[in-house]
């Protein structure tokens, strides 16, 4: 464990970001970015940025529901860019350890992945889990400019965030109730 009291960052893709801060979802799932210090997903911290990431998208692995939507994502962002923009932060309310299919197979409403790509991501160093994290994600009050680092790019899921962050407001995308009536789902469809 990385002990820093600089923010961090989970990279996760773009689309998948936007989609969280819109409250249409509260799962993401993880098993390790290939250059990864560990080369396995752990939680670094219970809360933290969502930066987005752009290079490793794919129209053909998210759910027909959330296709067509990298293009827009994509807007105005080159690998080029000076800065990041960060407008979501997340609090990792649980990280669930998923070994098999059957279990994965009951929460395939509540990820932004075709079943075929979520089987892939299961099976890929197969003794490890997939890690299904439910997110209590808020909306940053004003997006915040970082700096953009060599040190963020790469097959990662991690980043120290160097420069730090300003401080600004957040509000969460879903109340209370609305987030444990999701989570509960969640929790339920898991345990089957």
């Amino acid at each position: 464990m990385v002990e820093t009291s600089q923010p961090v960052a989970l990279k996760e893709w773009a689309v998948t970001v936007q989609s969280l801060a819109a409250g249409e979802l509260i799962v993401v799932m993880r098993k390790g970015g290939i250059i990864e210090e560990t080369r396995d997903f752990r939680l670094l911290r219970p809360s933290f940025y969502l930066m987005p990431a752009f290079e490793h998208q794919r129209e053909e692995l998210l759910k027909e529901s959330y296709q067509g939507r990298i293009a827009g994502t994509l807007e105005g962002w080159s690998r080029d860019a000076e800065s990041m923009t960060l407008n979501a932060y997340a609090e990792a309310v649980e990280d669930i350890e998923v070994y098999d299919s059957e279990t994965l197979d009951r929460i395939f409403g509540e990820h932004i992945w075709t079943e075929t790509f979520a089987e892939e991501r299961l099976k890929w160093k197969k003794k490890n889990p997939l890690h299904v994290l439910l997110l209590r994600v808020y909306k940053l009050d004003h997006p915040v400019e970082v700096p953009m680092r060599p040190a963020y790019t790469g097959c990662k899921s991690w980043v120290v965030l160097e420069d730090g962050v300003p401080a600004t407001g957040m509000t969460p995308v879903l109340s209370d109730e609305q987030f444990e009536q999701a989570a509960d789902r969640i929790r339920e469809l898991l345990q089957g």
